[in-house]
């Protein structure tokens, strides 16, 4: 995990309503979590944003044609939001809201917080180290 970026994930939360923020490795590795997550709670909220973020790629076909590129993942629940977004190569930012968060002001600001970390929240596929296990 990477401490330098979980400042920077307290960005998106500046919004109002806003509460948690994740950076996830398209493994499900965790990246980066805001202060407010703890890190087993982060640990299994990244596995799950992988696996979300996989559904949803999946699904482009349904929504008019297997050409089309997955851009972002909305989840609504009874008390709250989850918005999966890219965040670069190999890379997602998972946000979590309040039902009466501003979505126009919470994606905005994830797309904000996005550009403005540009190649520190890429995540290259691994390679292999070449030595035979």
């Amino acid at each position: 995990m990477n401490n330098d970026l979980s400042w920077m994930l307290d960005r998106a939360l500046e919004v109002p309503e806003a509460r948690h923020a994740l950076l996830v490795s398209a493994d499900g590795l965790l990246m980066a979590r805001s202060r407010e997550v703890g890190r087993d709670d982060a640990d299994t909220v990244a596995a799950a944003m992988s696996g979300m973020q996989s559904l949803s790629r999946t699904l482009s076909g349904f929504s008019g044609g297997d050409d089309m590129k997955w851009r972002q993942t909305l989840v609504e629940f009874d008390g709250g939001w989850v918005f999966l977004i890219s965040a670069g190569a190999g890379a997602y930012l998972a946000v979590s809201a309040s039902l009466n968060v501003d979505m126009a002001d919470i994606t905005f600001r994830m797309q904000q917080l996005v550009g403005q970390l540009g190649k520190a929240m890429t995540s290259p596929p691994r390679q292999s180290s070449g030595i035979p296990s």
